[in-house]
Protein backbone atom coordinates (compact mmCIF):
# COMPACT_ATOMS: atom_id res chain seq x y z
CA UNK A 1 0.00 0.00 0.00
CA UNK A 2 2.71 2.49 0.99
CA UNK A 3 4.76 1.61 -2.09
CA UNK A 4 1.77 2.47 -4.25
CA UNK A 5 1.24 5.81 -2.47
CA UNK A 6 4.93 6.78 -2.43
CA UNK A 7 5.33 5.70 -6.05
CA UNK A 8 2.49 7.99 -7.08
CA UNK A 9 4.05 11.24 -5.78
CA UNK A 10 4.35 13.57 -8.75
CA UNK A 11 7.68 15.04 -9.72
CA UNK A 12 6.06 18.47 -9.66
CA UNK A 13 5.75 18.12 -5.89
CA UNK A 14 9.50 17.62 -5.65
CA UNK A 15 10.12 20.62 -7.90
CA UNK A 16 7.75 22.84 -5.90
CA UNK A 17 9.31 21.82 -2.59
CA UNK A 18 12.79 22.43 -3.97
CA UNK A 19 11.80 25.88 -5.21
CA UNK A 20 10.18 26.72 -1.88
CA UNK A 21 13.27 25.59 0.02
CA UNK A 22 15.17 28.27 -1.89
CA UNK A 23 12.53 31.00 -2.08
CA UNK A 24 11.44 31.04 1.57
CA UNK A 25 14.92 31.64 3.05
CA UNK A 26 15.68 34.17 0.28
CA UNK A 27 12.47 36.08 1.06
CA UNK A 28 13.26 36.08 4.78
CA UNK A 29 16.76 37.40 4.00
CA UNK A 30 15.41 40.19 1.78
CA UNK A 31 12.77 41.23 4.32
CA UNK A 32 15.40 41.23 7.07
CA UNK A 33 17.68 43.45 4.96
CA UNK A 34 14.82 45.88 4.27
CA UNK A 35 13.92 46.05 7.96
CA UNK A 36 17.53 46.74 8.91
CA UNK A 37 17.91 49.36 6.18
CA UNK A 38 14.93 51.34 7.43
CA UNK A 39 15.03 50.59 11.14
CA UNK A 40 18.66 50.57 12.28
CA UNK A 41 19.94 53.62 14.16
CA UNK A 42 22.64 55.71 12.42
CA UNK A 43 25.46 54.44 14.63
CA UNK A 44 24.69 50.85 13.65
CA UNK A 45 24.69 51.38 9.89
CA UNK A 46 27.68 50.65 7.67
CA UNK A 47 30.19 53.53 7.61
CA UNK A 48 30.93 53.03 3.89
CA UNK A 49 27.31 53.74 3.02
CA UNK A 50 27.30 56.88 5.18
CA UNK A 51 30.44 58.31 3.55
CA UNK A 52 29.06 57.64 0.06
CA UNK A 53 25.79 59.40 0.89
CA UNK A 54 27.54 62.51 2.24
CA UNK A 55 29.50 63.08 -0.98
Amino acid sequence: MWDYIVGRFPTTMIIVCTALSFLIPMAVYKVNQAIHQHGDPPWKKNKDKQTNQSK
